[in-house]
């Protein structure tokens, strides 16, 4: 796999930098590639702007920065509005369609909205959001593999909310339709 470049963006309590720890392990222990995470956020524990980026790739890393990202995931109006215009022409945005209104898509850029919100509501906890777009990005980009992904979620949740979790992933994998 060619060197990809992924940016996941939100607030601080929804669970950003847990969402790129958990494809970074899914590519690098479960997919057997490489992969690099950095992360940014506010001061605040809960509320501020944050953000997690991710390099994967079958060769070495050599820079762990991103120079131009191929996937945005955005699960909040402001990350989307400040990460928005350094996704390439061709790639891929995926948003939580109750809290980001995406402008027209530039290029042959995708767009593809998941209610990740309503769905972890409907599960019974909204923090499970976070996974919810796992599942959805996982299918949506195939950047890791289904059951790496799986894998990597049910070893970085605590155990009394994995059924929560597993759940959660299903429901937003299913979510997607090409």
């Amino acid at each position: 796999m060619p060197r990809r470049e992924i940016r996941i963006t939100g607030y601080g309590g929804q669970g950003v930098i847990k969402t790129g720890y958990i494809f970074g392990k899914a590519a690098a222990i479960y997919d057997e590639l490489n992969s690099t995470m950095t992360q940014s956020f506010g001061p605040e524990a809960r509320g501020s702007a944050c953000a997690s980026a991710l390099v994967i790739s079958d060769e070495d890393i050599a820079y762990p920065y991103l120079r131009a990202t191929d996937v945005l995931i955005a699960l909040s109006k402001e990350g989307y509005e400040k990460y928005e215009s350094e996704v390439k022409d061709d790639g891929i945005v995926i948003y939580d369609v109750d809290l980001v209104e995406p402008q027209e898509p530039r290029g042959k850029m995708k767009l593809y909205g998941v209610p990740a919100t309503r769905i972890a509501e409907e599960l019974g906890n909204r923090i499970v959001q976070n996974i919810v777009a796992v599942g959805f990005a996982t299918a949506a980009t195939g950047i890791v593999s289904k059951e790496a992904a799986r894998q990597a979620v049910e070893t970085s949740v605590p155990s009394r909310l994995l059924d929560m979790n597993m759940k959660a992933f299903e429901k937003g994998y299913d979510h997607f339709k090409p």
